[in-house]
């Protein structure tokens, strides 16, 4: 196991209700002024959002609400938004949705906190110094964002949208209120891609160059099992609430980064995290669902990358499936099959062309692997690494 240091600093009240503590848990980290921000209208219909303003007034604590975030959140989005908490003085940034409000929320807190950077300076090489204290009421399992250190923003002010990723402790939220109940008026499609992308966020951390991490492998292993289990459940059954409050915490588990300790050492950011660049390069491209562009690739990076460490996917197909076959290459193959069943149950697309609803062409292949590779200047991956070529040809397996 490779050194390492672990911190999770983000305060989870967690059960039926909790959003009503929200005004409390603001005071408690000084916020005076609060900023809230949402997506859609539902949030409002539902009443979400006038039951928290009202919450937070009544223990007078002045707040304004903006919505509008979309999913695959735009750097657009995030700027005015910026503008509207700084002009409001904003002294706390509350978060009322899923990933891509909180990404943005995230976006939101940094540039209030240094008004002299524009919001895509942090996402292009400019270090986060600062933030204002931010806190998350989760209405969507999926992202993790409510407990993690990441965040992940588009660009739609350029000619060829990009999407890119940021990680830094100052992501983390001050606190993240989480009511399974807030979830079950979700889409079907909606919570599939949820179920999708907190297996995702897993499987990333598993699939490490560095093993050898026995617990960590335990706990990653249970989370692949209860989310194989009750993803598929909370796809049918949105109104079951032991399905829906176990989805909730394995999305926050996976990507609060137990699931990956020990596989870091002294790197930047834990595990391989090959499918979601490649997700993300699609969703860039194609606004595509996040969640559905992870399943559309991960069997075809699988069966490129897994002569790697056959061993690796083996164990993942035993301790995760049960599939008793002494035969490493036959397990891995069947825990790659396994795996698509799951996809399927919730849902998911397995391919570009299911994703997409045609067959990408062959100059469409080629302009995800630019995006990926951001103009072939870089490589992903770090259980197997791959250029401009290899992520060409996954793309390409999966059409």
């Amino acid at each position: 196991m490779e050194k390492f240091v672990y911190c999770s600093p983000t305060k989870i009240v967690f059960g039926r209700a909790a959003e009503e503590k929200t005004a409390g848990l603001v005071k408690e980290n000084g916020g005076t002024r609060v900023f809230i921000i949402y997506g859609g209208q539902s949030a409002v219909k539902s009443g979400l959002i006038g039951r928290i303003s009202s919450n937070l007034a009544e223990a007078g604590i002045e707040n304004q609400a903006m919505g509008g975030v979309v999913p695959n959140p735009l750097v657009s989005t995030a700027r005015e938004m910026a503008k509207a908490a700084l002009a409001f003085k904003a002294d706390f940034i509350l978060g009322v949705g899923g990933g891509s409000v909180l990404d943005t929320a995230k976006a939101v807190a940094h540039t209030v906190a240094s008004p002299e950077h524009d919001i895509w300076d942090f996402w292009t090489g400019t270090k986060v110094e600062k933030t204002t204290p931010l806190g998350a009421v989760l209405t969507i399992s999926a992202a993790g964002s409510e407990t993690s250190n990441s965040a992940v923003l588009t660009n739609d002010t350029i000619e060829t949208p990009t999407k890119r990723g940021i990680t830094t402790e100052l992501n983390r939220p001050k606190f993240a209120i989480m009511n399974p109940e807030l979830t079950m008026t979700l889409p079907k499609y909606q919570i599939g891609a949820g179920a999708a992308d907190i297996f995702m966020h897993t499987h990333e951390r598993y699939f490490a160059a560095v093993l050898g991490n026995h617990l960590t492998d335990e706990m990653a292993e249970g989370l692949f099992r209860d989310i194989i289990k009750y993803g598929p459940v909370g796809v049918k059954e949105p109104d079951n609430y032991e399905a829906m409050s176990e989805i909730m915490w394995c999305g926050s588990v996976s990507h609060i980064g137990l699931t990956g300790i020990g596989a870091q050492g002294d790197t930047a950011r834990e595990g391989d995290w090959a499918c979601h660049q490649l997700g993300m390069a699609i969703s860039a491209i194609y606004d595509s669902t996040h969640g559905a562009t992870l399943t559309a690739v991960w069997a075809a990076w699988s069966r490129y990358v897994m002569k790697n460490n056959i061993a690796r996917f083996a164990q993942f197909a035993r301790k995760v499936y049960g599939i008793n076959v002494c035969d490493d290459e036959i397990a891995a193959e069947m825990g790659i099959v396994c795996t698509n069943e799951f996809f399927r149950s919730l849902g998911m697309p397995l391919s570009l062309t299911e994703l997409l609803g045609h067959a990408p062409s062959d100059e469409e292949i080629e302009a995800l692997a630019t995006e990926c590779t951001y103009g072939k200047t870089r490589k992903i991956g770090s259980f197997a690494s791959l250029d401009y070529d290899d992520i060409a040809a996954i793309y390409n397996n999966c059409r």
